[in-house]
């Protein structure tokens, strides 16, 4: 009997739309509330320090945006790959060779997304935003990337057994 090297299919383990979309609306609602509780507490402390500024239109967009990237990033990092979202839907983001995600590698994952529209990217099949194809990243199932190492750890144990 002839056996192939075997090697985890993370394509497989790929992270469907659905819940990649869920992760984004989760995660959207932590920042911005964390975003909003930032600047109530520095209007406390400090009346009118937000409210009689005047950022407005693109400048606070970007503001917005480096503060996003930079607190998902945090959380990535510490997590292991984790978000809010991810943690309730059951994914993580691992890097492409199937290898935890690097800090650099979150960092430039999370600053694409300011990029306008990296939203869009994420329509097709397979799902693959820019953030994830520009920083070789991707989102996997949890439950999915289990099932397959314990697939790879059989296989892997059926070919020593007949060599």
């Amino acid at each position: 009997m002839e056996f192939k090297e075997n090697s985890l299919n993370l394509e497989y383990c790929r992270a469907s739309m659905s819940k990649r979309f869920i992760n984004y609306l989760i995660d959207s609602v932590v920042v911005f509330t964390v975003l909003f509780l930032m600047g109530f507490t520095l209007e406390l402390i400090s009346p009118g320090l937000i409210s009689g500024s005047s950022i407005g239109g693109l400048s606070e967009r970007i503001v917005g945006m480096i503060f996003y990237g930079t607190i998902m990033s945090f959380t990535e990092i510490a997590s292991q790959g984790k978000s809010i979202g991810k943690l309730i839907t059951g994914t993580r983001v691992i890097d492409e060779d199937g290898s935890s995600l690097s800090i650099g590698k979150a960092i430039i994952r999370n600053f694409i997304r300011a990029i306008p529209f990296d939203a869009f990217s994420a329509f097709g099949n397979p799902c693959k935003p820019w953030h994830d194809s520009w920083s070789h990243t991707m989102v996997v199932d949890e439950k999915l990337l289990a099932l397959q190492v314990r697939k790879d750890v059989f296989f892997s144990a059926l070919k020593n057994q007949t060599q």
